[in-house]
């Protein structure tokens, strides 16, 4: 039966995924699953928490695509090492796709990792990939219903960066909406809201991932 695949696959991946997050815990790693739809601002975000971070902290970053290496190469333009990782079709990175990656990083030499999952609101949410928490991104461009519609990223999240606000004189979208209804969906989400065009609230995203990285907090 279908359902019996899909709980097979899942069990699968989460073995897996639980021996690439001891890996990334022997060496003391926050990692981070980051999520959202085509084009909300991924790879800009990443882009400005690595100029921020980048001379304190050792940064390292898996990109996930179904095809190109453009975001790969826009992270390597800001000197910290980047894998591409093209998933020929598939929605989603799982936690056997990025071990590959591994021997290119110097995990003892690194604080941080970030997983710059596909773009999509599905897929991504239901496969662990060993991260220590899934944080996701929301441009108001997509509209306040996003919660509503697609629950279980919201749900499996423990970030929500609500991102291009410097938009929001132009576009039919309610933070408070957004706001709200993310938090009936997961009361414990932590919500910024940014532009990454601007730099407004980034800020406090930084300070927010400083004090985990230093503290080295699994998120749970």
């Amino acid at each position: 039966m279908k359902i019996s695949v899909v709980r097979n696959i899942l069990e699968a991946n989460d073995r897996i995924a639980q021996q690439n997050r001891d890996l990334f815990t022997e060496n003391g790693l926050l990692v981070i699953n980051l999520m959202s739809s085509p084009g909300a601002g991924k790879t800009s975000l990443l882009e400005k928490t690595i100029d921020a971070l980048k001379d304190d902290v050792g940064i390292g970053i898996i990109e996930g695509d179904i095809q190109s290496t453009q975001d790969a190469e826009r992270i390597a333009r800001k000197g910290v090492p980047a894998v591409q990782i093209n998933t020929g079709g598939e929605c989603h990175l799982d936690g056997n796709m990025i071990r590959d990656a591994f021997k290119e990083f110097d995990f003892e030499n690194m604080d941080l990792l970030i997983v710059e999952n596909v773009g999509n609101l599905v897929c991504p949410a239901e496969f662990k990939v060993g991260e220590d928490f899934k944080a996701m991104i929301l441009s108001v461009t997509e509209g306040d219903d996003k919660p509503s519609k697609y629950p279980l990223m919201f749900r499996e999240s423990k970030v929500l960066l609500i991102n291009k606000i410097d938009l929001l004189p132009y576009v039919d979208c309610s933070l408070d909406r957004i706001k709200e209804d993310s938090l009936k969906i997961n009361p414990d989400l932590s919500i910024f809201e940014i532009s990454c065009k601007t730099g407004e609230g980034l800020e406090e995203w930084y300070e927010w991932l400083r004090e985990r990285i230093k503290n080295r907090e699994v998120i749970s």
